[in-house]
């Protein structure tokens, strides 16, 4: 899927750990300090490096030259490392282009250039190698639903997902150890996410979690949060602006007209007739109480691998992210005027329409097994930026 798309949650994580160390000054732009100050902390890719000099393209934006002194100490940590106690000692030939650093010394005058008294560094390859070492841990140690209650006394969240097999609750515990992140109103990138809390979560919210979970599945030690305002759109399309890329589509759920904007990092998709079929078979078979109806939770799709805590496997039905995850791109052409759609959005401004994060057509058996406008198998919106990584296989 997209997690490898620019910056990706492993990266920033990685990123972020290093920072903990310089805390909030390692993250100004140095051009924002004073000219000539000591204490200048660019972080950022190497672009390119040859004998001495450094151009590096920092996360602030700027680019910056980087002169390392003669004596300088250069070194090594590994991605997630919170402080210096690992970090071995490097030579200056051992950076290649593409390796992470944060650089420490004196900026120049102008604000571009930086005699570099210490280099951090973490290398590409390392970052990578975390990179699928965390992608693995989300795709086997998380779960994902709607928000049903949320208590920042205790630091408890308790969500609902949503199996072929069915409805089933799990509390997330949140410590203080917790990294929670939370989409911005209208963007579809995780680039965008911003460092949260528990306070922020409200019910209706959709979560995604990876931590330690109980044997019986229905606690969660969260690790790692990323929390959004979602809208959850199934209807038929009423009209298609291939022009603006815009869909208007007659919502079920709300019973009004929905207008959506399509962008280069929407994922849409189009289900065959057979899958579709397959899917609805499913859906009225594992979940003849859907969520939802009266004294239902409500709904959400589980998305770990195995089908979430307590959920079917692959062979037992999965969920609805793995085989999502088996059809091929679709584009706003193979949309027509009609079509049933299911779509997961951001939540929009009063300025603009909201901005489709998946979805998908050819829905029109699924939307006929659940009367209730689709609720019972509400799309997942963390294909796209975000760390669920591919379904397993």
């Amino acid at each position: 899927m997209a997690l490898h798309r620019d910056m990706s949650l492993v990266r920033r994580l990685a990123v972020t750990s290093i920072l903990a160390i310089f805390l909030s000054s390692a993250v100004r732009p140095a051009h924002a300090q004073a000219a000539g100050s000591t204490g200048a902390k660019p972080i950022g890719t190497i672009k390119t490096i040859s004998g001495s000099s450094i151009v590096l393209a920092s996360d602030a934006g700027p680019v910056f030259n980087i002169t390392v002194e003669d004596g300088a100490k250069v070194l090594r940590i590994e991605p997630g490392a919170k402080d210096l106690k690992t970090a071995s000692p490097i030579t200056l030939q051992d950076l290649l282009a593409g390796d992470r650093i944060l650089v420490l010394g004196k900026i120049s005058d102008d604000g571009h250039s930086v005699d570099a008294t210490t280099v951090i560094a973490m290398k590409k390859a390392d970052v990578a190698s975390k990179q699928e070492h965390d992608r693995q841990e989300w795709q086997r140690h998380a779960v994902g639903g709607l928000v049903s209650a949320v208590d920042p006394g205790s630091g408890t969240l308790t969500i609902s997902l949503q199996s072929f097999a069915g409805p089933k609750s799990v509390a997330i515990q949140v410590s203080k150890e917790t990294i929670v992140r939370r989409y911005a109103p209208d963007s579809v990138r995780f680039d965008d996410a911003r460092l949260s809390s528990v306070a922020d979560i409200k019910p209706g919210d959709q979560v995604r979690a990876r931590g330690t979970r109980s044997a019986d599945g229905t606690e969660l030690a969260a690790d790692e949060i990323v929390s959004g305002t979602f809208q959850n759109i199934a209807g038929v399309v009423s009209a298609v602006d291939a022009s603006t890329n815009t869909l208007t589509v007659s919502d079920l759920i709300s019973k009004k007209p929905v207008t959506v904007k399509i962008t280069p990092e929407s994922q849409l998709r189009k289900l065959p007739p057979p899958m579709a079929q397959l899917m609805a078979m499913r859906l009225k078979g594992g979940a003849a109480n859907p969520a939802g109806g009266p004294g239902g939770a409500p709904p959400a799709t589980a998305q770990s691998p195995n089908g979430g805590p307590g959920g079917a496997g692959p062979r037992g039905g999965g969920d609805l992210q793995q085989m999502l995850s088996r059809v091929p791109p679709a584009s706003i052409s193979d949309v027509q005027k009609g079509d049933a759609v299911m779509i997961v959005s951001t939540e929009g401004t009063v300025s603009g329409s909201a901005t489709v994060i998946t979805l998908v057509a050819g829905v029109e058996p699924i939307l006929q097994a659940s009367p209730n406008g689709g609720q019972a198998m509400i799309l997942p919106p963390w294909s796209l930026d975000a760390p669920a990584g591919d379904a397993a296989q």
